[in-house]
């Protein structure tokens, strides 16, 4: 060992069969990729390689075809919420043309209900009128019977009568 570090200590390689350590690692280099290539190593290298990139291209190709799929769906979808927007603004626009018409029933119908109301106020009127003007009348003719007859009898005693009785045959005899 000695001999060695002496060896190295001078600036001087090691020798084997007149062939440095630079060129027996070449040769051992060299070797070892001869076995590699002699057992197929590249050939395995490449099929896995190319096992890898079919997978690879067959994920590619998946994911092609589901974006393409999210892609339909998203617009069948989209198709679909625009379907159901006019759906809505129709149920809308028809829910607010009821609305109106309803409104426009209801006031049509308090019209009437308010005509009615006060065509059966102005008979009520009516009839209350004609109720007290008979009323008046029949007490204006008991009050007119009573004073002609308070007046009849102030009037008229039995001589009065007695020639109003003569002429009243003295007339239905001459005629």
């Amino acid at each position: 060992m000695a001999n060695l570090t002496l060896i190295f200590a001078e600036g001087a390689a090691p020798t084997a069969f007149g062939m440095d350590a630079t060129v027996w690692v070449s040769i051992a280099m060299l070797v070892f990729l001869g076995i590699l290539i002699w057992k197929g190593v590249p050939g395995a290298i490449g099929a896995m390689l190319d096992k890898r990139i079919a997978e690879i291209s067959k994920q590619l190709n998946e994911a092609e075809a589901l974006r393409l799929d999210a892609e339909s769906l998203k617009a069948e979808y989209e198709a679909k919420l625009a379907t159901a927007t006019k759906e809505a603004d129709d149920m809308r626009t028809r829910a607010e043309a009821e609305a109106e018409a309803v409104i426009a029933k209801a006031k049509a119908d308090a019209t009437a209900l308010i005509g009615r109301r006060k065509q059966m106020a102005e008979d009520r009127i009516a009839a209350a009128e004609a109720g007290a003007l008979a009323e008046v009348r029949a007490a204006t003719a008991k009050a007119a019977t009573a004073a002609a007859a308070a007046l009849i009898a102030e009037k008229h005693d039995a001589n009065a009568d007695k020639a109003l009785v003569d002429q009243a045959i003295a007339s239905v005899t001459k005629g």
